[in-house]
């Protein structure tokens, strides 16, 4: 079968599920008691987008407290028992997913069995159960570097610009530009603040979406940007 000559990839937490406000809930309340010199919530702001582990270990080194030896193991554990209760898809992408009609592909900084997890708690692996998934596991850089997204377009077969990609965060819409593809900036996300936006566009985002019901509108443009471009 020849490769695919345009893919759209998604991002999972905060673009497909609304998992983001809840991560964020779990880990300002633990980093609150365990690096109480911090602001946490601050400090997370700006990490957003990054694997849980690189948030830890910047932030333990920003204080003059100590984490427990096993804080990732105790915070992961906590989100993931949270994330199996609360989560949700984000509003209007399984409508948007049915009307796409080019292959996909998710590209996410969280675990295969959380990104896995995540798609069966809220249903819309009936709709991507079978599209190729890539994970910070897989590079020893996971976002804001490229290596996950280079790696997802190796794998598939297509060039880097041929890829159309939807990210909430500035540290994979950073990862995204970097590895050589168009993004999406989505702010449709429960976590999002006012502001974001802007801060999407300043990491080179082409367009920014806050509804996914206009996602196939902005595919169906960029494919023709791409179609007068050549």
């Amino acid at each position: 079968m020849a490769p695919p000559m345009e893919v759209l990839i998604f991002d999972c937490d905060g673009v497909l599920v609304d998992s983001e406000a809840i991560a964020e809930a779990v880990l300002s309340e633990r980093l609150a008691a365990w690096l109480p010199d911090l602001h946490a919530d601050d400090e997370l702001r700006r990490a957003l987008g990054m694997t849980t582990e690189a948030i830890l270990d910047h932030l333990a080194e920003r204080s003059g407290h100590a984490l427990p030896a096993d804080a990732l193991a105790r915070i992961d554990a906590a989100i993931e028992t949270r994330l199996a209760a609360e989560l949700e898809a984000m509003v209007g992408v399984a409508a948007a997913l049915d009307a796409l009609d080019l292959p996909l592909a998710i590209v996410s900084n969280s675990s295969r069995r959380r990104v896995v997890a995540s798609l069966a708690n809220t249903g819309l692996d009936a709709r991507l159960g079978d599209v190729p998934l890539f994970t910070a596991e897989q590079v020893v850089r996971p976002k804001p570097a490229p290596d996950v997204y280079l790696l997802a377009a190796k794998s598939l077969g297509v060039a880097p610009g041929a890829c159309l990609v939807v990210e909430d965060s500035v540290s994979g819409a950073s990862a995204a530009r970097a590895a050589g593809m168009t993004v999406i900036g989505f702010t449709g996300a429960s976590h999002i603040e006012p502001g974001h936006d802007d801060r999407l566009r300043e990491a080179g985002v082409w367009q920014v979406l806050e509804n996914m019901a206009e996602l196939g509108t902005l595919v169906q443009r960029w494919r023709g940007e791409r179609q007068a471009g050549c």
